[in-house]
């Protein structure tokens, strides 16, 4: 393969630590630029103000991982990191509790995960990483139809020239923060409008110094809410150098978990119920409660511009964001990345990109994004309060979540594990939505009802709709 010239990426974060990994194959310079000072011991960075929150990878994602920086399980767990394997884990919710243990695995904080995997960057030969650069907006060909590179604040300097940097491809890494859209219409681009979940949701993160009886027995003990009453989620997790997190959450915007360190106990032991037992009282505060909020996340419709620029291409959160208490995030940069390693291996000219290349290659990535999105909004339009804006549809929202809630019924109540493990692997974004949202799949779950509900709920739908279920499954979900 004969590399071509140099790549340019705007944020040093997840997502463009794997964009660069992919890039640095094809081509002979892979810049990674940031606005943050990269920590040289694991830590957090002022532009990832999520990063004291929970971060973990879905199945999906750490397969890709894995194969793509061979050992980093073991590393971070030499690190540090907590071992998941053969450890507990506790799952509840509304239809009753299952407990199994885990899979190998490292759980660990976002700032000792991203510090490993930039290590694993850095020591790639044609990478460099350029910190304290603030993008200010794109370069451009006098015609403005491509993008030749991006033009940068210097952050180490009170007052500096604006810094330009040339490239022959551009990715936007620089997650939920990115001016992409603002920068396009400013070069004269109509920007489709973007899907958006109006989610107003809030975390409160609190850290603990574990003792070692808990963390030999626990991976994870998960409480989910009850959004139609209102109560929120608790999580516990183990994660590097005997610290365990709580974190407890909630969407819609009536009110939030609380940061206030005397009711932070209270709430977290309510939220928890009989499911933790007395383990809150042997952990020790080490840190106060810490919230963060979001207001909503953005699907981006970039690959609809048909006079979309060459040389620019965008990934993870500035493509689409997700609310991260489902652990969609970093799984989805991961995919993305893997899409585009894809596009560019089959990319027929090795000496530029075919015309074209980078409009094709998002349309590759939005059709990647679609089911984690779409599960996501069928979680969160549960919520009061929680509002979609976009075209896909509301019955196929309403019908998923009727499907979703006799799976866990079946699961969780019945103890069915044939049905829970159908269901993680759609949630775990290890098989497409269309396993269990076909017609045959269906009719067997309901068929398996014992207690009839099923069949009746399906009947229901059916008989209100007119028509059988397979042409009611095309028109309302989406075609992954």
């Amino acid at each position: 393969m004969n590399p071509k010239g140099k790549a340019l990426i705007l944020g040093g974060g997840i997502a463009g630590l794997f964009a660069a990994n992919v890039l640095s194959t094809y081509y002979k310079e892979v810049f990674i630029t940031d606005r943050d000072e990269f920590p040289e011991e694991p830590g957090h960075r002022a532009g990832t103000p999520q990063a004291y929150h929970p971060h973990r990878f879905l199945e999906r994602g750490k397969i890709i991982v894995e194969q793509w920086f061979p050992g980093i399980t073991e590393e971070l767990l030499q690190l540090g990191a907590h071992s998941r394997a053969l450890k507990s884990v506790k799952l509840t919710n509304r239809y009753g509790t299952l407990e199994m243990l885990d899979e190998p695995n490292a759980g660990c904080s976002r700032a000792l995960l991203e510090w490993t995997i930039r290590h694993r960057v850095r020591n790639l030969p044609n990478i460099t990483f350029l910190p304290k650069l603030a993008a200010q907006g794109l370069l451009h060909d006098k015609e403005r139809n491509a993008v030749t590179g991006a033009v940068f604040r210097d952050k180490s300097k009170k007052e500096s020239v604006p810094l330009h940097i040339h490239a022959d491809i551009v990715v936007d890494a620089s997650g939920r923060s990115s001016k992409l859209a603002d920068w396009l219409q400013n070069l004269g681009y109509t920007v489709p409008q973007a899907e958006k979940l109006h989610v107003s949701l809030g975390y409160s993160t609190r850290h603990y110094r574990a003792p070692d009886g808990i963390r030999d027995k626990w991976s994870t003990i998960l409480n989910e809410g009850d959004s139609s009453l209102g109560i929120g989620t608790a999580v516990f997790n183990p994660i590097e150098n005997q610290i365990a997190e709580i974190v407890l959450y909630r969407a819609g915007g009536s009110f939030y978990p609380t940061t206030e360190t005397d009711l932070y106990h209270r709430e977290a032991q309510d939220l928890f119920g009989p499911a933790i037992g007395d383990l809150l009282q042997q952990l020790e505060p080490i840190s106060s409660p810490r919230g963060y909020r979001i207001d909503e996340c953005v699907r981006q419709h970039f690959e609809q511009m048909e006079d979309w620029p060459s040389g620019l291409l965008v990934l993870g959160d500035a493509f689409c964001s997700f609310d991260p208490i489902f652990g969609q995030g970093m799984t989805v940069a991961a995919i993305q990345a893997e899409t585009l390693d894809q596009c560019l291996r089959s990319d027929e000219n090795p000496l530029q990109l075919q015309q074209g290349f980078e409009r094709s290659a998002l349309q590759k990535i939005q059709s990647a994004i679609e089911p984690a999105w779409w599960l996501s909004a069928v979680a969160d339009l549960r919520w009061p309060g929680v509002r979609y804006e976009g075209l896909l549809s509301a019955k196929g929202f309403a019908f998923a979540q009727s499907l979703f809630d006799m799976c866990q019924e079946q699961a969780y109540g019945r103890k069915d594990m044939a049905v829970f493990g159908q269901y993680m692997m759609v949630t775990g974004l290890l098989a497409s939505p269309n396993d269990l949202f076909n017609a045959e799949y269906i009719q067997a779950l309901v068929d398996g009802d014992s207690t009839g509900k099923g069949n009746t709920w399906l009947n229901q739908v059916l008989a209100a709709e007119g028509r059988p279920l397979e042409e009611l499954l095309e028109e309302i979900i989406p075609s992954f």
